[in-house]
């Protein structure tokens, strides 16, 4: 399906580049024109004098959105650039680089013009690029300052009239290889009806699905009709493209998950995890918080703060041995287990150096934990997941033998038990309508709630085995339906 590149500008006659792929269009006639109302498989290219708040260069990004078009930059980019608490915080993914970049510049305030993602100097055209990535707007200014180090002070879009007489001549070359890119001349054979993006690291470690269960969530979409493609950190700029994103990396609300999610809901996109998902599940704090409200049983937890060292572990109702956890642990990474007040202080002041509070919760011994997947509220896989060799949780992350990870077996839901999957759903409730993985204890025949976590494992020969083929296409099925009906995008809170 071939896409309609719209150049949209206050005055056409300030567009004089003859490039092919692309229609300029009059900011008056794209608000007011029935054909652009009615057009499908736009890609709005917004180059208005102003993005101000109700401004007409705002109006074209808002109706495009209305429209189902592709607004470059979009209203959320917009009110981004307004905000720099934002933009320093987006900018933060890239700061190892922003240093590098400029270590070697004698002043302490530098300007950064950016052209369709490229630079006149080619010694910033690869931070260009970055930003670009980062802050999606067809021509940006970026002044950085220096303080202890540098910093994004502001991020601007330009109009064609700011840009410098100096650089003209690039900017018509920058624009002509924009819109010549293939990726804006893509064809497909198969007329698909959605395009979905997925989201992974090729280097991560340990991802939350293997590279056999990727492949069968590709096939799963291809069966339901729905073009799939996997990005990477790199695509953050191309989220417009597509209909829905699925995160298949670890997710953590100080990481570029985050930002996607964010930035895929903002734009439209279904996706899964959604950002409040990522929010609500990353923090053990508020996960505790959540469950004792709801009453929901879970192990005696205890929030301490670096004040709490003072107090004895007794007096702040702390039994030995005891669990520690990191507030945004993932994948039991940042988890450790105390045996007595010694190692209990030890371990505390370490985790305290990455966060003011710490969650200690009292240790349960079981041989397995159970993990029931939870899909737009319901129950959809039970998995039983045994503790690794010789170690008191699943994944034994200081062992220096290839298997890290207890064995599991995977169950027909209304195998497990009731009381189990229950407690499963009522706690992924309270976190919203996505995609959870709850994981459980049941011991003496009490069940608690450990943890509910976003993006849970998803891995070929583990929670496929019941659903097999089916367990992929539920997911996709899902997603589709998010397209479908923009009500599923509600996080039901």
């Amino acid at each position: 399906m071939s896409v309609r590149n719209l150049i949209i500008l206050n005055n056409p006659a300030h567009w004089v580049f003859d490039i092919d792929e692309v229609e300029v269009v009059a900011a008056r006639d794209y608000l007011t024109q029935s054909r652009y109302a009615e057009l499908k498989n736009a890609r709005v290219f917004n180059l208005c004098r102003s993005y101000r708040y109700q401004s007409v260069g705002y109006y074209v990004s808002l109706l495009a959105a209305a429209r189902d078009h592709r607004a470059i930059p979009s209203v959320t980019t917009m009110q981004d650039f307004r905000s720099q608490t934002i933009i320093r915080t987006i900018a933060e993914d890239i700061d190892e680089q922003i240093q590098k970049a400029f270590a070697l510049l004698a002043e302490k305030e530098f300007t950064l013009y950016i052209y369709f993602g490229q630079t006149v100097r080619p010694e910033y055209r690869y931070i260009g690029r970055q930003l670009y990535n980062l802050f999606q707007a067809p021509l940006l200014k970026v002044v950085f300052v220096r303080t202890k180090k540098w910093l994004v002070q502001q991020i601007q879009p330009l109009s064609l009239g700011l840009v410098q007489d100096s650089d003209q001549e690039h900017l018509a070359d920058f624009a002509r290889n924009y819109f010549s890119r293939k990726r804006f001349q893509h064809t497909r054979i198969q007329q698909y009806a959605y395009d979905l993006a997925i989201l992974v690291d090729p280097e991560e470690e340990h991802p939350p699905s293997c590279k056999r269960a990727l492949k069968k969530f590709a096939d799963a979409a291809d069966k339901l009709n729905v073009y799939c493609e996997f990005i990477t950190k790199d695509d953050y700029s191309r989220l417009s493209e597509f209909d829905a994103l699925f995160i298949r990396v670890t997710t953590a609300v100080n990481h570029y998950s985050y930002r996607f999610a964010r930035k895929a809901y903002a734009e439209g996109l279904a996706v899964i995890d959604d950002p409040w998902s990522i929010l609500r599940c990353a923090n053990k704090v508020y996960l505790a918080e959540r469950l004792a409200q709801a009453k929901l049983p879970a192990p005696r937890t205890v929030i301490l703060q670096k004040d709490s060292l003072r107090l004895s572990p007794a007096s702040l109702g702390i039994e030995f041995p005891c669990v520690l956890k990191q507030p945004d642990s993932a994948f039991s990474l940042g988890v450790v287990k105390a045996m007595d007040e010694a190692d209990f202080r030890t371990k505390l002041d370490g985790l305290f150096e990455k966060s003011d509070l710490v969650i200690a919760q009292r240790f349960m011994a079981s041989d397995f934990d159970w993990r029931i997947g939870i899909l737009d509220r319901k129950p959809f896989f039970a998995c039983r997941y045994y503790m690794a060799r010789g170690h008191w949780q699943i994944c034994n992350w200081t062992s220096k033998a290839s298997q890290l990870y207890g064995r599991s077996d995977t169950l027909r839901v209304e195998d497990a038990p009731p009381a189990v999957v229950q407690a499963a759903l009522k706690a992924a409730n309270l976190m919203g309508n996505g995609f959870y993985g709850v994981d459980l204890k049941e011991i003496d025949g009490q069940v608690v709630v450990i943890e509910v976590n976003d993006n849970p494992s998803i891995d070929s020969g583990v929670e496929d085995i019941v659903l097999k083929d089916g367990l992929y296409q539920g997911v996709i099925r899902s997603l589709i339906a998010r397209i479908e009906d923009p009500t599923k995008l509600a996080n039901g809170h």
